[in-house]
């Protein structure tokens, strides 16, 4: 049980990643900062991951263990895919990474996830502990920064905005986290995976030109 506490706690050490669900698609954000302790290791860290043209997933925690996770479940959604002729449902991803977590609960994986996209043409998104709970969100973050952009959240997000509506917001409360968190910072990645789009990540450009705004 202190293995599993200990492992919630590093887990909230750093990072801010975001995760909101529109009603045309699924929004992430990520700052870029790793950090060890009070150390910076990397500086542009990438904490969003494509899984599938229909499916994303944000890290908070451990490097390694979140990597493994994410090639684990890069892995079963092509082999899902190939079986079925079909891609795997946003929720059984969710499903799937929730049931390694909670294998490993008597020596925790040190992964704090959101898992979201498109499915059955509706957007879903998931929060995801270290030991394996599974909640569906409408609007989530994780990581140390998460209070300070919960507030910016919470005060501003409606569950009927459009992605394009959202957007905003979602940059808002990212650069807010990464303004008052030290464990976040230097840069930020936002996702996006809409209805009609699929997976895309905004360009350097796109995203000066959102904050322009």
């Amino acid at each position: 049980m202190n293995n599993a506490f200990n492992s919630l706690q590093n887990v909230l050490k750093g990072t801010t990643t975001i995760g909101i669900a529109c009603k045309d698609g699924v929004i992430f954000a990520t700052d870029t900062r790793a950090t060890m302790g009070y150390f910076i290791a990397h500086k542009k860290a990438k904490k969003v991951y494509k899984i599938d043209d229909h499916i994303a997933m944000t890290i908070a925690g451990a490097v390694a263990d979140a990597q493994t996770v994410v090639e684990i479940l890069k892995v079963n959604s092509k082999l899902y895919k190939y079986e079925r002729g079909a891609p795997i449902p946003v929720s059984a991803a969710a499903r799937l990474v929730a049931n390694i977590l909670f294998s490993s609960r008597y020596l925790p994986l040190m992964l704090q996830a959101i898992i979201g996209g498109v499915s059955e043409g509706k957007p879903q998104l998931f929060a995801l502990d270290p030991l394996g709970s599974l909640t569906e969100e409408k609007c989530v973050s994780t990581g140390s920064g998460s209070p300070v952009a919960y507030g910016v959240l919470e005060a501003e997000f409606k569950e009927d905005m459009s992605v394009k509506e959202a957007l905003p917001i979602v940059l808002k409360a990212i650069k807010s986290a990464m303004k008052r968190d030290a464990a976040s910072g230097d840069n930020f990645d936002v996702a996006l995976i809409t209805l009609d789009g699929g997976y895309r990540e905004l360009n350097e450009k796109e995203k000066e030109e959102l904050m322009k705004n």
